[in-house]
Parts: C-alpha cells; sequence; structure tokens
C-alpha cells in the first residue's frame, strides 16, 4: 500500500448558494493550486499516481498543480451536496441556510446529524452512502503502487477522516469547516489501516505575503 495525499480544491465561488453556481474556481483559487503546484515542483515531491473528483473546482485545480501525467477522474471523490441539503434542511425543519463562518459552525453539525439519521426527505444520497464510497475510493487508491495525489473538497476529506478515525458528528463537523483551500492531507497506511500523519497543510501559502491568499470558503 501507499500513502495518499489528498487536496482539497482551491477557492471557488464564495457567493453562490447552490451547487452549480459554487462549481468554479476564483482567481484566487486558481493561483492558490498554482503556488501549491510549483512548490510542490521546488521541494522535489513526487507521486506515481493522480485523482480527482469530475466537479469543475477539482479539474481546474489539477489543472493549476500541473502534474505530469493523466490525473483519473472519479466521481467517488465529488463533494457531498450541501447546498443541496441545506435547502431541503430549511423547507423541511426551518433551519435558515447560513450566512457566514460562525452560522456555518453551528449548522453543520445540525445538518450532519439531521441527514445520518434519515432525515432529510430527497437528499441526493444516504449519509451511509457517502460513507461508504469515501471508504472504498480511499482504500481502492491505497491499494495501488506508488505515492497518490487525490484532488477532491472538504466534506469528502473529513469524511476520510471519519473512517479512518472513528470521528463522532460534531468532530466530524469541526474537522471540515477547518480545512483551508489548497491544503495538504496525508494518509500513511499501516498494518492496522490507514493513519493520518498530516493535515491541513499549506506551505505554499505560509510567506508573510501570502496571507491574504488563506480561505476556508
Amino acid at each position: 500500500m501507499s500513502h495518499v495525499t489528498l487536496v482539497r480544491h482551491g477557492q471557488a465561488n464564495t457567493a453562490a448558494r447552490d451547487e452549480a453556481s459554487y462549481d468554479r474556481l476564483s482567481d484566487l483559487g486558481r493561483c492558490q493550486a498554482r503556488w501549491l503546484g510549483e512548490h510542490l515542483h521546488d521541494t522535489g515531491e513526487r507521486f506515481a499516481r493522480a485523482y480527482s473528483g469530475t466537479l469543475e473546482r477539482h479539474v481546474e485545480t489539477a489543472r493549476e498543480l500541473a502534474l505530469d501525467f493523466e490525473v483519473v477522474r472519479d466521481a467517488r471523490l465529488n463533494e457531498l451536496e450541501y447546498f443541496t441539503m441545506a435547502q431541503l434542511f430549511a423547507e423541511q425543519h426551518g433551519v435558515t441556510i447560513p450566512g457566514d463562518r460562525e452560522e456555518f459552525v453551528l449548522h453543520l453539525p445540525r445538518l450532519f446529524t439531521v441527514w445520518r439519521e434519515g432525515g432529510l426527505e430527497g437528499a441526493p444520497e444516504s449519509f451511509q452512502s457517502f460513507e461508504a464510497r469515501v471508504s472504498d475510493v480511499l482504500q481502492e487508491i491505497a491499494a495501488g503502487q506508488g505515492r497518490a495525489i487525490v484532488v477532491t473538497s472538504g466534506g469528502l476529506i473529513g469524511m476520510a477522516m471519519r473512517v479512518t478515525m472513528g470521528l463522532g458528528m460534531q468532530s466530524l463537523a469541526h474537522a471540515c469547516l477547518a480545512i483551508e483551500n489548497s491544503s495538504l492531507h496525508r494518509f500513511q497506511p499501516l498494518a492496522t489501516g490507514l493513519a493520518l500523519t498530516l493535515f491541513n497543510a499549506v506551505p505554499h501559502l505560509e510567506a508573510p505575503e501570502r496571507a491574504h491568499a488563506r480561505s476556508h470558503l
């Protein structure tokens, strides 16, 4: 088995409140991804395989990384449909869609709990289905030969932490909220399973002149 590095996509359309509008990188998002690609190249970080989800923000981020080989697109690496479910949550349970980061902190664990318990009628997929596909694709990639880099989304990275570390709902929500755009997360295979060895690293954004480029939404 080989270690797997998950990359959250660059900043997307932060003004969006639906899935289609959100699914494109901002100018900052493209810059974040390009800087990450340059950092990986300059530090000699090399991968044998590359994967991404099929969403436009995943594809754009992978393109900006300027990897030297083909990126395999896999829909199992796509994000949960947060905006769709938040709208259902508002309609069915009267919980207002959050307008800022502080409101997201309170909203996300409530939404995840209701979703897990089957309380969102018409949800695009069940919580259990999302959990299973994340576990399956992570294990499949880890079983391949050579180190892998994977461009995906924050919710999927949070779920990867849940399935490897047994996170509860509050901890899962906190992990998802902490994940920065274009951040790195690494899972190392051990005899007993996958272990998280790197979380939320942004070495390409740590210089003082790039402090403005760090973002979560």
